[in-house]
């Protein structure tokens, strides 16, 4: 007897109604009950005992139950499994134990991978990602993040970084502002909206490395945190002339190779120190007597070469700073075998600080490497110089259409006279007095 939807709205309770079916393959049957009819697929074990297994309640349209052709699909299906194993309730418990296992085993994988996938490891792996792209400031973002969220915050360094909440980064931020080191909370703000949407990006980046792919996260909770006020406020401190040769006269009395390190700064114009640092034995033209300095800052994909003439005094503080060694690194005053850091410079340029300071040299207060910079552009431009050899010899201020695209010139005669004029000022002498600068080529 086949099985209709009419028949089995009208089912009644207790009664059976049989599917027609072939012997030996299992059929499809309904009971009635006061709830409405129920499927089961009838089959004989290999013992010869009938054995029901239900399938599910009837709903003539499938919203509470399934349907009567959703009934029929299933016993098929189990027929060709009852074909395989005429024990057919023992095979699909043994089945559902097994996909139950295994269910278990991706899960407790999937909790273990969230686990290890930390706050910790998110950093980390942002960190080994600028490292490998080789951006200069990788060591002042590690040191960052190591103190102010690993020593900071153990905890949230080792939460799996897909619970992390927006509170969570915001807590770790005002740590650092009530400090009161805004400058310093604003990178971190930077550096922790820049790691969790490094790994966001790497999801579809096959560039990436691989541990911020296997992160997995599609939201950013640092993404929405506010700027720090004060924290981007720029500096305005330039030596005054006296000022300045002042310094001079302190770092030429400095014993090498500390004394040299700040002569060779100043005397290159106070390059960018992350930059200058980078600088090894082979980016010294002997014939040309010049620096190759490799600038990345911005968003260039390739550093945009920068060429530094050295003058006599230069290359005077270039040897005593080296002193004879055979080490990479130019600017060194570990003999070459390790580069000079920010954080060496500008020890040294501190302790010269207090020194002025202490002689009644120093009107001006204190100054960092950076004002150093500022410094020289500064006198510069009071002695004529214009913007474009000053931006030139500082590599500032020359990411325009023109000058990254037209404008082929070296400027290096230009260069070299702005450095020889800086000596002159600081030496005392008429700094004025220069040879008119060769008009740039068009």
């Amino acid at each position: 007897m086949a099985l209709t939807t009419k028949g089995l709205e009208s089912l009644k309770p207790g009664t059976w109604k049989t599917e027609t079916g072939h012997r030996g393959e299992g059929i499809l049957r309904a009971k009635g009950s006061t709830n409405g009819a129920r499927f089961y697929f009838r089959y004989c074990t290999s013992e010869g005992r009938y054995d029901d297994l239900p399938l599910g309640t009837f709903s003539a349209n499938g919203t509470d139950g399934i349907t009567l052709a959703q009934a029929k699909a299933r016993a098929q299906a189990l027929r060709g499994r009852y074909k395989q194993d005429r024990n057919l309730r023992a095979a699909l418990a043994a089945e559902q134990a097994d996909a139950d296992r295994q269910r278990a085993i991706e899960q407790a994988a999937a909790e273990a991978a969230q686990h290890r996938a930390t706050l910790g490891a998110l950093l980390s792996a942002y960190i080994a990602q600028l490292r490998r792209n080789g951006k200069l400031r990788v060591r002042e973002v590690e040191t960052a993040l190591v103190l102010h969220v690993e020593r900071a915050h153990p905890h949230l360094w080792a939460l799996p970084a897909a619970e992390v909440t927006a509170d969570d980064c915001l807590a770790i931020v005002a740590r650092v502002v009530e400090a009161g080191t805004l400058r310093q909370a604003g990178k971190l703000r930077s550096y922790l909206r820049a790691a969790f949407a490094a790994a966001i990006r790497a999801r579809h980046d096959p560039r990436a490395v691989a541990e911020l792919r296997a992160m997995r996260l599609s939201a950013n909770p640092a993404r929405d945190l506010a700027t720090i006020e004060g924290s981007t406020k720029p500096r305005e401190r330039a030596l005054s002339v006296a000022e300045l040769r002042a310094y001079w006269r302190h770092i030429q009395a400095m014993p090498d190779p500390h004394g040299a390190l700040l002569r060779f700064h100043l005397l290159t114009g106070a390059q960018r120190i992350v930059q200058i640092a980078r600088v090894q034995t082979g980016d010294f033209d002997a014939d040309t007597q010049t620096l190759r300095v490799l600038d990345p800052k911005g968003r260039r994909t390739q550093p945009r070469r920068h060429d530094v003439p050295l003058i006599p005094p230069a290359l005077d503080a270039l040897r005593a700073m080296r002193g004879g060694a055979l080490g990479p690194h130019l600017f060194t005053v570990q003999a070459g075998e390790f580069a000079a850091v920010y954080s060496t410079v500008g020890g040294l340029v501190r302790d010269v600080a207090d020194a002025m300071a202490a002689a009644g040299e120093l009107p001006g207060g204190r100054f960092t490497p950076g004002d150093l910079r500022r410094t020289v552009e500064t006198r510069l431009a009071a002695l004529g110089m214009g913007d474009d050899v000053r931006g030139q010899l500082q590599s500032h201020g020359l990411g325009g259409v023109q000058s990254k695209h037209y404008n082929r010139h070296s400027y290096l005669d230009e260069k070299r006279a702005a450095l020889e004029t800086l000596h002159r000022l600081l030496e005392g002498r008429d700094a004025g007095n220069v040879l008119p600068l060769r008009k740039a080529q068009s």
